[in-house]
């Protein structure tokens, strides 16, 4: 019966939506084919598998304390594809350097390899998704305050060091997979108080990216992320939006914006044409901040929409590369990476079926009552019809009925777990 009344409320939505120059056929075939990063560090709250890990450093931190997180790279992987059984298309896997298949064996990140991946590549292939990667710079003794901007040669030359080696994996995955392998460079550089050298940890940190970005490759692409503070960093960050802006202006990498490192007044769907118009491409990674960059579930609310309606409004989804990046301890795991990507392809529909043609048309004809009124009544039209028979075709849960399969697999699996 709830099949046959989804398919009922899809034929309605079709034909709201046409009224409106929609087509909606089009634009299910298009979300098919988008592909969102999910990362993988929400499994175990960013802990990785380095023999001799330490407590999370580094600016950023995870709170809560919920039972059942994957505590080895089997569980997080049983953990992900559990999450992506329950989601419609197909879903990248985003990776820290942190979490290597080390297999019981220290190796230092300025030693990191392709071969602590391999088994990570093989296990993409068997179930058909793609990889994506991050440098790890912070919870490591030599991570402090100063990364790749430290002052001491020997610590700023580690993780340089480090950064190559991880550019250098993204590129054998890429090569291996066949698709590009986005790789995000972040780090937390900065001061908790006030600082008289802002200028030269910035030229200390501009001289690392050159020596980073000296090879150029074909198979990975580098975003450069940039963030407002850090935990126990407030005051100054050496990486800051305008410094990453310019860098990634002057060079031509790829720029992260990532939802929660701008100041809570600033809007990041603004920066999304002003960065393409000088920059080859963008790396998302999308959160939920509260009051700051707190790393909360991904909801369908406003800031995301609008996010992604940029995002087709510039004609850019093939020039932008969408991960997640949240970690929440405080609510089941699972259900924590199937909230949030399901409120990031809710928010790419929403995006593709806003009547895009007619909206342009009103304001090339200065009717601005038309465009506005338009766009408030979309805002009613019957999406959520369309959302469900994306669901249905891709043979996952419709509406609330994942929860109760998260409840099984927590009572089955993840309760179980020390």
């Amino acid at each position: 019966m709830k099949e046959e009344l989804v398919k009922k409320a899809y034929e309605i939505a079709k034909e709201r939506y046409a009224a409106v120059g929609v087509d909606v056929d089009k634009v299910l075939d298009t979300l098919q084919n988008i592909q969102i990063s999910m990362h993988c560090w929400q499994t175990d709250d960013v802990v990785g598998f380095e023999p001799k890990a330490g407590a999370l450093s580094g600016g950023i931190q995870t709170t809560g304390n919920y039972p059942g997180k994957a505590r080895n790279i089997d569980e997080v992987r049983k953990d992900l594809e559990f999450a992506m059984s329950l989601l419609p298309a197909k879903q990248r896997i985003n990776l820290h350097e942190i979490y290597g298949d080390f297999k019981g064996k220290f190796v230092d990140r300025d030693q990191c390899t392709i071969d602590l991946f391999k088994s990570w590549m093989e296990w993409a292939d068997e179930l058909g998704v793609k990889l994506d990667f991050n440098s790890s710079s912070f919870s490591h003794p030599k991570s402090g305050n100063l990364s790749l901007s430290n002052p001491d040669k020997g610590i700023r030359d580690f993780w340089i060091e480090h950064t190559k080696r991880c550019r250098q994996i993204a590129e054998e995955i890429g090569k291996h997979q066949g698709d590009t392998c986005y790789m995000n460079l972040w780090v937390h550089d900065g001061s908790k108080d006030i600082t008289l050298n802002r200028m030269k940890y910035r030229e200390l940190f501009n001289d690392s990216l050159d020596q980073i970005f000296a090879v150029k490759y074909d198979h990975m692409k580098t975003g450069l992320e940039s963030k407002v503070f850090g935990i126990g960093l407030e005051h100054y960050t050496v990486g800051s939006n305008e410094f990453c802006m310019g860098y990634a202006t002057k060079h031509q990498t790829y720029l992260t914006i990532d939802t929660g490192h701008y100041h809570p007044t600033e809007v990041a769907a603004d920066k999304v044409s002003s960065a393409l118009l000088f920059v080859p491409g963008l790396i998302l990674h999308v959160s939920r901040p509260i009051r700051w960059d707190s790393d909360h579930v991904t909801l369908m609310d406003d800031s995301t929409t609008e996010l992604f309606q940029e995002l087709v409004r510039c004609d850019a989804l093939d020039r932008t590369a969408i991960a997640l990046d949240y970690f929440d301890a405080s609510i089941n795991r699972i259900g924590a990476y199937v909230i949030g990507t399901r409120a990031a392809q809710k928010s790419l529909l929403r995006a593709l079926l806003e009547p895009l043609a007619m909206l342009r048309k009103y304001e090339a004809e200065g009717k601005g009552f038309q465009r506005l009124a338009l766009l408030e009544e979309e805002k009613a039209l019957p999406w959520n019809a369309v959302w469900d028979m994306f669901c249905l075709k891709n043979d996952v849960p419709v509406g609330e009925e994942f929860i109760g399969d998260i409840e099984k697999y927590e009572a089955e699996v993840t309760s179980k777990r020390n």
